[in-house]
């Protein structure tokens, strides 16, 4: 299979101007839009609708407000402990690093940082800050004014992110094992006895250069700098709110956190003080205001859609796509557009073994899962043709230059899964014990509906007995982490678009030494001593080519192992209102609302 280009979008337009049913015509299917009266309140909140407009150079326009919604709650809004989807969508336009991406093509852009050199080997790595870029103005500095920031900033930041703390949940994939000194200092925050001068290979040149020394050579370390670890944030802010950083934001970004609260809302208002500018002069953000709500009902928030409530919404339910054949019907009786916009995804929805306990310390059992489950029927059934068949280990063909060509993945085959599970001592199934399967209960009904149809699969192929429970978010995390799910439903989102971020997820440095301690990102702890070696001379390859091809030799042997059980690759879709412009949608669903702007609706 050639790999997908995640550049390529699909974008159509549709009516929702008849009272009845709508539908538009995407990948051969047809998704109807249940025209249903709906009573919404307001949050309950004090969002306006916008400051006076504001003068613009060229073919934009100033002010309003832009107005989302997420179907789960964010579980943490600070930097450190940013690991969910949820919580990046809202913190990211809070917070800023030293390097950004451009939401078109996901390619690497100054940012605090406005430039910077890399040496030839990849191993240092010098930031010039911009200067001019202010702290948010905020009640933990001097009379609520922010300050300029520094290189020393970056420097308190990067020694927070290589502490030992609960509070971190992201020094193993980002510092650790890669910046030097990064490990010997965290080890020292653990015997609570600190290393003067933090972490020895990030150092403060002068007071706008900063420079990184990298244990080994990395061409992909500007990627790593794009991780919520290592935003930007100020150390009056952690002093003054402590454990409060988990819900109150102060960064440098574009927007600033005017009013949040947890399960209801977050409304992020623009920062008037904000250092970029666009091509014609005109200073940043053009939006007035952020408005996120939290209906976790994706019928209910399409009926928000539906009636103007909302600016966007992002993922279509499946239960809303059906197979019946059908052509895009025409905007008629003067009835409002909208846009839809559609590419692959650098994301992939996975089961986890856990690998430590029994049975999935068998691997022939984990190989009969694998073995037993129908991707491309879920895809073209339950998926109802979102996404791809997941039979190319953990790297989504969406990378164009992944070539998935001789790739051996597990394509479903019942004989093979029976004789496996047959070697692995449990013939026909029995004696094998009742298993449960933990999923979480975002993502509306899609979630669900997979598991059931896995479970079935289990039942029907292997004689196996699976049990679902659905579960919050954030204790289907805790449980993940903690060894406590033996089989669960996961998934990742690319932290930034190189392949070693879904490889990671599998490395076994990851894995911590005591069995009760969390385990972050390596899940299932999976460990196989070939797959690292792989993986860190991936790491350390300089020329793209050979370490892409080096990536796929890791990502063979950990699918050889059966050492997750890949479902799907995913596809981003979304519906945008037709005044909405500058909103690239791209393979990481990466928001730069800095650019986005409304179309002012023409005056009768």
């Amino acid at each position: 299979m050639k790999p997908q280009t995640a550049s390529k979008t699909i974008i159509l337009y549709f009516s929702l101007s008849n009272q009845n049913l709508f539908y538009f015509h995407m990948k051969k299917f047809i998704v109807p839009f249940l025209s249903a009266a709906l009573l919404f309140s307001a949050c309950g909140n004090d969002v306006h609708q916008g400051n006076k407009e504001r003068a613009t150079n060229g073919p934009v326009h100033a002010g309003g407000v832009f107005r989302m919604n997420e179907v789960d709650d964010f579980r943490n809004l600070y930097p450190l402990s940013v690991t969910e989807e949820i919580g990046y969508h809202v913190a990211s336009q809070v917070y800023e690093g030293l390097v950004k991406l451009n939401q078109k093509d996901l390619s690497i852009l100054p940012c605090i940082a406005d430039k910077y050199e890399v040496n030839e080997d990849a191993t240092k790595y010098t930031f010039h800050i911009r200067k001019g870029v202010f702290f948010h103005d905020d009640p933990c500095f001097p009379n609520g004014k922010g300050r300029e920031v520094k290189a020393a900033d970056f420097k308190w930041c990067f020694d927070k992110l290589c502490e030992m703390s609960p509070n971190n949940e992201v020094f193993p994939i980002t510092f650790k094992n890669r910046v030097v000194g990064a490990d010997e200092y965290f080890q020292s925050t653990v015997d609570k006895k600190p290393l003067p001068g933090g972490v020895s290979g990030v150092k403060v040149i002068d007071e706008n250069t900063l420079e990184i020394s990298l244990k080994q050579s990395f061409s992909g370390f500007l990627n790593i700098l794009i991780h919520p670890g290592c935003w930007l944030y100020p150390k009056e802010a952690l002093d003054k709110y402590k454990e409060d950083m988990n819900i109150t934001c102060v960064g440098t970004g574009p927007f600033r956190a005017k009013s949040i609260k947890r399960g209801e809302y977050a409304i992020l208002e623009r920062n008037d003080k904000y250092w970029a500018s666009d091509a014609y002069g005109n200073q940043l953000p053009y939006l007035d205001v952020l408005h996120y709500t939290f209906i976790k009902d994706k019928k209910a928030e399409l009926l928000k859609f539906r009636s103007k409530e909302l600016d966007m919404v992002f993922k279509i339910p499946v239960e809303m796509i059906h197979s019946l054949m059908g052509e895009l019907k025409e905007a008629k009786n003067g009835g409002t557009d909208f846009e839809m916009q559609s590419v692959p995804a650098l994301r992939i929805t996975y089961y986890g073994f856990q690998q430590t306990l029994p049975p999935f310390n068998n691997i022939k059992v984990r190989q009969a899962f694998n073995y037993a489950i129908d991707r491309k029927n879920i895809v073209n059934y339950t998926l109802q043709g979102e996404g791809e068949p997941g039979e190319y280990g953990m790297i989504p063909p969406a990378f164009k230059e992944f070539d998935t060509t001789g790739f051996r993945g597990h394509h479903y085959n019942k004989e093979k899964a029976q004789k496996l599970l047959a070697e692995a001592g449990y013939p026909d199934g029995k004696g094998f014990p009742v298993m449960t399967l933990e999923i979480n209960g975002n993502g509306g009904d899609r979630n669900l509906s997979v598991a059931e149809v896995i479970c079935k699969m289990l039942k029907e192929n292997l004689n196996v007995e699976v049990k679902i429970d659905q579960m919050p978010m954030v204790q289907h995390i805790e449980n993940m982490e903690t060894c406590k799910s033996l089989f669960f439903r996961t998934g990742w989102v690319a932290d930034y678009p190189d392949p070693e971020t879904f490889l990671d997820l599998l490395y076994s440095k990851h894995i911590p030494a005591r069995q009760e301690d969390k385990s972050y990102v390596n899940l299932g702890r999976y460990r196989n001593p070939r797959f690292d070696s792989i993986f860190d001379a991936a790491k350390k390859e300089i020329d793209p080519k050979h370490r892409f091809e080096l990536y796929k030799m890791a990502d063979q042997v950990a699918t050889d192992d059966a050492a997750s059980m890949p479902i799907y690759y995913e596809d981003i879709d979304r519906l945008l209102q037709k005044n909405v412009r500058n909103f690239d949608a791209n393979a990481l669903e990466y928001r730069d609302l800095s650019k986005v702007w409304l179309e002012p609706e023409k005056k009768k």
